[in-house]
């Protein structure tokens, strides 16, 4: 697995027409390295070059962990007490790359680490290479899925469990506390953002967070969350009728839902990212709600949850087997209603599954 990682970003440098790509603490590394390593005030950066040894400069307390890598890095170690200057320095004149391309993670990058580099390494250029390095994660292996399935697995018995227990009165904020305790006491990681609970008028806040109103009854009440697995993320999106539905939570939440199976069934090998998307929008503008669906169909998922690829309109990239991604459609009608519903797409050699099978219908609770 290390030896195809290495080759692929090998591929990536050369494609690229660069000499060497930088890489920190970030979804990248840890898919290199397997250790998550966290950004903090200690720099760490790993640089990797096409027919070379990849060269890490590390705080001395996480050398063994980069060791257990398998990666045949050459290190330039150094303690709290030194500082990392003379590391720098030591790494800059073995890896020589002075007046050459560097490919740097523009969204992660800090200028912490970008002034490091230019100070120590002569006219060196930083190349943004965030879409070139997207090939890292596009395609995820059998390893990866079986963490994905059961991060989603754990997420789906979690929200069982917290369903169970929601009544009217209940702040949202108290519920998105069970469901994240549900998670963890099931085996789920990190989670990879903040539990979004939102009931009533707030479920129309895309990304609202969970406050101190209470539920009641015929409210929306929408969950969007997730938990992790060796890394690797789920995201979930399911709305629920907090005792008998309104007829306008009803008439949403049918429009969302067609949207939702829409999506899901258009997704297969060789059909562009954008078609999904106009699939899925085009069932929500046909019933009159076309101004409410605010963002775009899916996102690519993994160990970000925002990754490659986009189920947007504009990319013109065709699904591959391998690709995971969300489809969640929503309608968001401010100070009314909000309703999503998301899944989790893999697509296959043949077609695509949805790893997510929490049912999709209005389902009422908290009765």
């Amino acid at each position: 697995m290390t030896d195809s990682r290495l080759q692929t970003i090998h591929a990536i440098i050369k494609q690229a027409d660069l000499d060497a790509i930088a890489l920190i603490p970030g979804a990248n590394l840890h898919l290199m390295t397997g250790a998550d390593f966290h950004l903090m005030e200690r720099p760490l950066i790993a640089f990797f070059l096409p027919d070379r040894d990849p060269v890490a400069i590390v705080p001395a307390l996480e050398q063994t962990r980069l060791a257990a890598s398998g990666l045949p890095f050459v290190v330039f170690a150094w303690s709290d007490s030194e500082g990392y200057w003379g590391a720098f320095e030591a790494a800059a004149s073995h890896l020589g790359l002075d007046g050459k391309r560097i490919g740097v993670e523009e969204l992660r990058m800090r200028v912490l680490e970008a002034e490091l580099i230019r100070r120590h390494i002569a006219d060196v250029q930083l190349v943004l290479a965030g879409s070139a390095l997207a090939a890292l994660r596009l395609h995820k292996d059998a390893a990866a899925v079986e963490s994905l399935r059961a991060a989603v697995a754990i997420s789906e018995a979690a929200l069982r469990a917290t369903l169970a227990q929601v009544r009217p009165g209940m702040t949202e904020r108290t519920i998105a506390g069970i469901l994240a305790v549900e998670q963890l006491q099931r085996g789920g990681g990190r989670l990879p953002f903040d539990t979004i609970v939102l009931g009533g008028p707030n479920s129309a806040l895309p990304h609202g967070e969970p406050g101190d109103r209470p539920i009641a009854a015929g409210e929306p009440l929408l969950f969007d969350f997730g938990t992790t697995v060796r890394g690797w993320a789920s995201d979930i999106t399911r709305t629920f009728a907090v005792g008998e539905p309104s007829p306008r939570l009803a008439e949403v939440y049918a429009v969302v839902q067609a949207a939702n199976a829409a999506g899901r069934a258009a997704c297969a090998p060789g059909v562009l990212a954008q078609e999904v998307d106009r699939i899925t929008r085009r069932v929500i503008e046909e019933a009159g709600f076309g101004a409410y669906f605010t963002h775009r169909t899916g996102h690519g998922l993994g160990l970000e949850t925002h990754e490659e690829p986009n189920i947007v309109e504009g990319n013109r990239r065709p699904l591959e087997p391998g690709n995971v991604f969300t489809i969640e459609p929503g309608i968001y009608i401010p100070g009314e209603v909000g309703v999503r519903i998301e899944d989790n797409m893999l697509i296959t050699k043949n077609g695509a599954e949805s790893l997510t099978t929490f049912p999709r219908d209005l389902t009422i609770i908290g009765q």
